[in-house]
Order: C-alpha cells, then structure tokens, then sequence
C-alpha cells in the first residue's frame, strides 16, 4: 500500500526541466500560478537600501486579517537561488500570516544566474540587520520577537545569515525556522553522504540534478561553494544560534542534510526541534492551505512560536 502510495505523488511530481536553459520560464509560470484568485490579503510594499547603496531590496509585509502575535517572522524564499520571487511566493506568505497570525516580511533578494553568490545572501543579511537594529523605530517592542524563517534555498540564506550575524558581532535572533533547507554542497549520488539524496534524488519533487544546475549557476566556483556561506554544514562553529525549528519532508532529498544540520546546532548548545513531515515532498509550503502536509507544518510552527524564544525542545518529535 505505501508503494502505491509513493508511485501515486510521482504523478504530482514537477515535470522535469533543464534548469539552466528554462530558469527564466520557470520564473514566468510561478508568477503566473500565484496571480491566480485567491483569497484577500493585506500587503504593503516597501523598499530599503543595499549595503553599498547601489540597489534597492524589495520588501512585501503581510499583515494578518487577525494578529495574534507579537512576532515579525522574515521571510527568505525558496527557488534555488534562481527562482522564486515576492510575487510568487505572495500566496504561501499570505497564508503564513494568516495561519500564524504574525507580520510576515517577504525579502525579494537578487537572483542568480544574473546575480550569483553572495548577491542574495548580501541582501537577505542587509534586511535580517537592519530589522533586528531598527526593531524598536519599526514599532517591535522586542527584537527578540524577530524570527527568521525560509524554505529550501531560503532555509539556507537564513541558516547562513544568523552565522554571519554573530561572526560579524551584531545581534542574532533568537528563532529560525528552517523548512526542508539547504546546508550541504554535495547532491551527487555516488558520493553525497546522506540516503535521501540516493533515495529520493530522482523520482519526486527535487531532482539530484536540479540542485546541482541550481548550484552551477549559484556558486559556480567549487571550492566557494564547500564554504560554510553556502553550506552551512561544513562551518566549524555552530554556537550561538538561535533556537531552531527544522521542519523536513519525508520524500525530500533535502532531508536527511536538514536533520544533521539540526543535530549539529544541538551538539553546539543550540536549543533545537526537529519534525519530519510523513509523506511530504519537497516544497509544500506552497500547498494550498487544505494540504495534509501543511496543516501539519503550520501546528509545530504554531506550537513553536507559543513556546516563545527561551522555551526549548530538542530531539525528533515524530
């Protein structure tokens, strides 16, 4: 019955592309599958500089029909560094704010292949800073209330901005949320150390392939792309993280590098909760909000944020 059930979700599965040569079409689709109708939200576009003043960083803040939090969560998108945008992701921020009940802050970083690393990451870090500086001129009463959140290449971007928070002495948040992320360089099946890249690599919703195209046009250079900025698994220092929620999927390839990633952060002193979501696939906080999958996500992430930032839990829950 469960391979039946595995052999049923390869039929949702994405159609396979060739990343490099149709990134730009996948851009186009996504935008037009987030126009679609869907329900109102209240949103507010805004604008900060870059660090060196020669661009603008896009910025969407979603407010909640209801709020029932104090906390702000910052939102770093998913789409391998080279897809995925504000607009795209407005409906899985909408629902974020409604389902959670805070302000969500959706950052439109710069984009590779047209801006590789470390453009987006320099303007995920510039929000993450500026917000957790400016937090009381920007009405949060407590920066602690500050939460990092992000899904697969913006899971990594946020893992990698709270290290690069502490390594340059700023303040670091207290909370991240990391959905299925990325945070090791090596997605090759013959020499990847983890099972899900073997296991799930070639039949579901992220191709062993795909990641490595994403990463090509991300960090084309090898030996930057074994650095901790851009796997954050290879760094030699994980002390004074924020507490961590890891949320991975069951069918995900991601998987099992999220979960060392977590139990790294625990070795290091970090207060940390692990959830692996049955049977999900890569990517389903885009799902629409009657998904399995995502209204089991939104009850640890809820449960999570009730416990507030000195509450912890550590180890698997599932």
């Amino acid at each position: 019955m469960r391979r039946l059930g595995r052999a049923f979700l390869r039929l949702f599965a994405a159609p396979r592309l060739n990343v490099q040569q149709d990134y730009k079409k996948v851009r186009r689709m996504q935008r037009q599958l987030a126009a679609l109708p869907a329900p109102k939200y209240k949103a507010l576009d805004r604008k900060i500089m870059s660090a060196d003043g020669t661009h603008q960083i896009p910025v969407r803040v979603f407010q909640p029909k209801e709020q029932r939090r104090d906390e702000v969560l910052l939102f770093f998108h998913g789409g391998g560094w080279v897809t995925g945008d504000i607009e795209s992701y407005t409906p899985a921020c909408a629902t974020m704010a409604e389902l959670t009940g805070c302000v969500v802050a959706s950052v439109d970083y710069r984009l590779a292949p047209e801006h590789p690393f470390p453009a987006g990451l320099d303007d995920c870090y510039r929000a993450a800073d500026l917000l957790l500086r400016n937090s009381h001129r920007l009405g949060i009463d407590d920066p602690e209330n500050i939460v990092l959140v992000g899904d697969s290449a913006g899971g990594n971007l946020a893992a990698v901005v709270s290290l690069l928070l502490r390594e340059y002495g700023h303040a670091v948040p207290s909370r991240q949320i990391l959905l299925y992320p990325v945070t090791h360089w090596d997605h090759k099946p013959e020499t990847s150390p983890f099972a899900s890249v073997r296991n799930h690599g070639d039949d579901y919703r992220l191709t062993n392939i795909e990641v490595q195209d994403y990463f090509d046009m991300y960090v084309p250079d090898l030996a930057v792309r074994k650095g901790w900025r851009v796997a954050p698994l290879m760094t030699d220092d994980l002390s004074n993280q924020p507490a961590t929620l890891m949320i991975t999927a069951e069918l995900d390839l991601l998987r099992d590098e999220g979960e060392a990633y977590a139990e790294a952060l625990e070795t290091a002193g970090n207060a940390v909760q692990v959830h692996r979501v049955g049977g999900a696939l890569h990517g389903f906080i885009q799902l629409p909000r009657f998904s399995r999958s995502l209204r089991e996500a939104y009850e640890v992430i809820n449960a999570f944020l009730d416990r507030g930032p000195v509450a912890e839990q550590t180890g698997e829950d599932v």
